[in-house]
């Protein structure tokens, strides 16, 4: 299935986008670090940061952007698929500034490694539990975002400020860092509560974005977060279940939510893509993907942090991870591709190529 799927999913995706008559004036990213640019290279206390080698060992020129992939990440792929280069540039790159009338403005990038739906997440690292962090929690995305609805009213106007939002496509991946952080927390929130309470905060923070212009949603869901290699470890090699379950079960609450939260809102449209359902079946049967190392990780091996000194593989195209906990960039693009193309088994009600028409 998912070699197929990566066979076919260039032309196919060539296809789309000759057919497509939709034009996406923007696209604008929150989440952690599976969508990650580089914000956290611009928190000076942060400690989750990617800009060293060996990240970006496949990025132009070799470069640590702070991606957290040997290149180009989930974002970039899904952006490209929409005629853009990559990823709109990190919020905090802009140093304030968005400089919307002094150039075509297409976006921004909020996403901050190590970030969750909850303000708490990331405010300690997820493998030592004592050590501060530093990262933008969604809910500081969100007021990021309305920084820019303002910019976008006070140079567009408001009614074509909001015609320019309802047009462009709004990304979110987030949820992970929730969940395995209350995994591993020394006060964790009850099994049972976890999912519904990372629902409440999700809706709140949804309603906040379509109260500044956000019409259309491309939501990720949590991937099986259970089978990276960090969590291996402490499973004997195997997929940590707990945490996968809540994966799974996180899945379905946002497709309640979404479902809720459309037919309240008759303008709202969204692509809600299964994360789980793409990965899971690629871990569960290499043999019919591109990949031949679903475990271990390219740069590290998955037992210690990717940094310069850390081993690195060669067969990077082969892997389906990159370090402890992040999908390589061959990864990444497949994730993208079948987001963009894939079908309700993978994204629901529309996929992301339909939501930019819808």
């Amino acid at each position: 299935m998912a070699k197929g799927l990566a066979f076919v999913a260039l032309s196919l995706i060539i296809g789309v986008l000759q057919s497509a008559n939709a034009e996406v004036p923007a696209i604008f990213i929150l989440g952690d670090s599976t969508v990650d640019v580089g914000t956290n290279n611009y928190l000076p206390d942060s400690n989750i940061t990617a800009n060293f080698p060996h990240n970006g060992v496949d990025f132009p020129f070799q470069r640590a952007t702070g991606r957290f992939s040997n290149g180009l990440n989930t974002a970039d792929f899904l952006a490209k698929y929409f005629g853009f280069k990559r990823s709109p540039v990190s919020f905090l790159s802009l140093n304030g500034t968005l400089a919307i009338k002094k150039r075509k403005f297409r976006g921004v990038n909020f996403a901050s490694a190590g970030s969750g739906l909850l303000d708490i997440t990331g405010q300690t690292s997820v493998r030592l539990c004592t050590q501060k962090a530093n990262v933008v929690p969604m809910g500081e995305q969100v007021y990021q975002f309305s920084m820019v609805y303002n910019d976008l009213v006070a140079s567009k106007g408001t009614s074509e400020a909001q015609n320019f939002l309802a047009k462009s496509l709004i990304f979110i991946s987030v949820g992970s860092n929730d969940i395995v952080g209350n995994h591993y927390s020394k006060n964790p929130i009850p099994k049972e509560q976890v999912i519904p309470n990372l629902a409440v905060v999700y809706e709140k923070h949804l309603r906040n974005l379509i109260s500044f212009g956000a019409r259309k949603f491309g939501i990720i869901s949590v991937p099986p977060v259970g089978c990276c290699p960090s969590q291996r470890v402490s499973a004997n090699g195997e997929c940590l279940k707990e945490l996968n379950d809540q994966a799974e079960a996180f899945f379905s609450t946002m497709d309640t939510l979404m479902r809720n939260l459309s037919y309240e809102n008759k303008d709202i449209k969204y692509s809600l893509g299964n994360a789980f359902n793409i990965t899971k079946p690629i871990i569960d049967n290499p043999q019919n993907s591109s990949f031949t190392d679903v475990k271990n990780a390219c740069c590290g091996n998955g037992t210690l942090p990717c940094t310069p000194l850390a081993s690195l593989c060669s067969n990077r195209h082969k892997y389906l991870f990159w370090d402890m906990f992040h999908p390589t960039q061959d990864a990444s693009r497949l994730v993208a591709s079948i987001l963009f193309i894939g079908d309700s088994r993978f994204a629901t009600p529309i996929n992301s190529s339909q939501l930019a028409e819808a």
